[in-house]
């Protein structure tokens, strides 16, 4: 089992935080904040959310405006952290 740890330092979401468990929580983002402009941090945080489909899109977009940069996404599905496995690699042929 690949396990996440729970790192000191992270703000926001725990990893047993209420949040996780929430029926429309599909998505769980680390991030450093970059900006001192974001509304999701200070600039140097890294931060733990677990998100929504919409709370993820927003991640998205605060990325796409250089405000953030997500390190560690993971799918959870009925409060169970499953992280993203890597891309598979075709061989040529």
């Amino acid at each position: 089992m690949n396990r996440i740890p729970d790192r000191p330092g992270i703000k926001g979401h725990g990893l047993m935080a209420v949040e996780r468990f929430a029926d429309d929580t599909l998505h769980m983002a680390e991030f450093d904040v970059l900006s001192r402009k974001s509304t999701l941090g200070g600039r140097g945080d890294t931060v733990r959310l677990f998100l929504s489909d919409e709370g993820y899109a927003q991640v998205l977009a605060a990325q796409r405006r250089g405000e953030i940069r997500i390190c560690r996404h993971s799918r959870v599905i009925e409060g169970h952290i499953l992280p993203e496995k890597p891309k598979k690699r075709r061989r040529g042929r």
